[in-house]
């Protein structure tokens, strides 16, 4: 998996005020121990990818192998056995296939059910909550076991006008989830403008 320079770190995430500092250290956590994870966002362009591509890099840092699902090929199946001990990259959880890595059914309950098999599942989808992002899981008839070994979701919004260019972007809430549900660790607060 290849990354661009001009990507950003989550220590760029956080001096741009999409994310607090603690924020930044509980999803550098998640991938330093392979933690599986989901970035959702709604609408567009609301930073999904620059998020968890930034997550992304810090367990490349730590020498684990990545794939991303399109660019290093179609194949869930194989392209998780190569990342055992590492991350599978699924750009995004979709119904529209823009791209060999936007995905909807069975290559989704594919990289879920390659979470139990020791790989790492890296992925996004158009969302306005978390519970929003696990009905649209759902709807991809992910396996309740599979769906319980998801262990962050990441939550963005894109603020201003004009969602094509935004005035900012903020990570709204961070929640960890497993096989007892979703918990909030982390919001923002619009009205104080505050990480809580």
């Amino acid at each position: 998996m290849s990354f661009s320079v001009a990507e950003l770190s989550l220590a760029d995430l956080v001096r741009n005020h999409t994310m607090s500092a603690e924020i930044a250290a509980a999803l550098e956590r998640t991938a330093q121990q392979r933690r599986s994870f989901l970035v959702i966002a709604l609408p567009r362009m609301a930073g999904k990818s620059t998020v968890g591509k930034a997550m992304l890099a810090v367990a490349r840092r730590a020498k684990c192998p990545i794939r991303e699902l399109g660019e290093d090929g179609t194949d869930v199946a194989v392209l998780a056995r190569e990342a055992r001990g590492g991350y599978l990259y699924v750009p995004e959880v979709s119904r529209y296939p823009v791209t060999a890595g936007y995905v909807w059914g069975a290559p989704v309950r594919a990289a879920f059910a390659a979470i139990k098999d020791g790989t790492s599942l890296s992925t996004a989808l158009h969302a306005d909550s978390a519970e929003d992002a696990l009905r649209i899981l759902r709807a991809n008839r992910v396996p309740a076991d599979d769906l319980a070994r998801l262990e962050l979701i990441v939550h963005l919004r894109s603020l201003g006008d004009d969602w094509q260019s935004p005035t900012r972007r903020v990570v709204a809430d961070v929640h960890a989830h497993g096989p007892k549900g979703l918990k909030l660790l982390r919001r923002w607060d619009e009205k104080t403008d505050r990480f809580e």
